[in-house]
């Protein structure tokens, strides 16, 4: 109860802050929706079947709230019942430039609504994320978070990006991460028994801007354990390599 209550608290803030800027409806927002075949979070699967998840996005003056669900097409492991939403992110985030980094920070706040069918316990994380441009078209990032409530532990992920236009409606975004987890973190959700590396993350994202305010797009990855002492593969673990999906943005 302490923490809705605390979460409650940040999104009062966050809309006092843009409210002391201006009006609310002044801020960026989009919406959107994906389709993938399945459902991978660092690594490790959620739902190895269709997911449909829907997200809003609202930034103004480096502020940022992001809400995201997964809504789950069909059952997986007997643990996630078909059109239902299993997971719901809230996210809070502030960025600003400190050259030549990127920094955002932040706090998501995780819910599972189906908590009493999946036994799955909501959790909370605060993040800082490092990006910086290497040349043209290629950059990279380094993501650190902190788990304070389930495990009491780090994932962070390190990643390198290129991302470049091939014509003036199309863009080619190319991905490769690895994550790093605590040793709390690779037991609670890996069922490893050491920190270390935890998964990688190969992808390739085509978007196609269709006006200034819509676009679509089509992604496909490729993902794994990056060391099986942390992340185990098998059932419910790192048993979904390769997905893919299409997806839509609409921009106010």
């Amino acid at each position: 109860m302490m923490k809705t209550r605390l979460f409650k608290s940040l999104l009062i803030a966050f809309a006092a802050l843009l409210c002391a800027h201006g009006s609310v409806f002044a801020a960026d927002a989009t919406v959107g929706l994906d389709m993938n075949s399945a459902y991978v979070w660092r690594g490790m699967t959620v739902n190895d079947g269709i997911v449909f998840q829907p997200s809003l996005n609202v930034t103004k003056g480096g502020f940022g709230l992001n809400v995201w669900g997964n809504l789950d097409g069909g059952t997986y492991d007997c643990t996630w019942d078909s059109g239902e939403f299993s997971e719901v992110d809230l996210t809070l985030s502030y960025g600003f430039d400190l050259e030549p980094l990127n920094i955002t920070i932040g706090y998501i706040e995780y819910l599972f609504p189906t908590t009493e069918n999946s036994g799955a316990l909501g959790t909370r994380e605060v993040y800082a994320n490092f990006g910086m441009d290497i040349i043209e078209n290629l950059s990279t990032s380094l993501s650190i978070y902190y788990d304070v409530d389930e495990v009491e532990d780090i994932y962070a992920n390190l990643s390198l990006t290129y991302n470049a236009p091939l014509t003036d409606a199309t863009s080619l975004n190319l991905g490769a991460g690895i994550g790093y987890a605590g040793e709390d973190f690779a037991k609670y959700y890996g069922g490893g028994e050491d920190a270390g590396f935890f998964d990688y993350l190969l992808s390739a994202k085509l978007g196609y801007s269709v006006n200034d305010a819509l676009s679509l797009s089509a992604m496909v990855a490729y993902a794994d354990s990056a060391d099986k002492d942390a992340l185990i593969e098998g059932k419910a673990k790192a048993d979904t390599n390769l997905f893919g999906g299409v997806g839509l943005a609409y921009n106010f």
